[in-house]
């Protein structure tokens, strides 16, 4: 399992753009074969930066969700509302508790 987190930093003024986007899309994503979760964070005191939280069953299934046209349709109107680049982690977990 793949947990992946992308930080993603948006003109404050295309937050709602983003936003309506996500709102749009966010089942397709989490449907997507090979993802088994997907969150959307926000900062508390920055609020136009994001986080995706997501968990792929394997480095396979991220990269051919990354090729779909799905990601492509999402990314392509998404990475026009950037005011930093953003940034990705693919992370293993070594310990989770209660």
């Amino acid at each position: 399992m793949i947990k992946r987190i992308v930080k993603l930093t948006f003109r404050e003024d295309e937050v709602d753009i983003f936003l309506n986007n996500f709102e749009k899309n966010k089942l397709k994503i989490r449907n997507f074969d090979g993802c088994h979760h997907l969150e959307l964070w926000r900062d508390k005191h920055q609020p136009n930066i994001f986080f995706t939280y997501s968990f792929w069953e394997n480095e396979n299934k991220l990269n051919t969700y990354r090729h779909s046209e799905l990601f492509k349709n999402v990314w392509s109107k998404t990475k026009t509302l950037f005011s930093d680049k953003p940034q990705a982690w693919s992370i293993d977990s070594v310990w989770e508790g209660e």
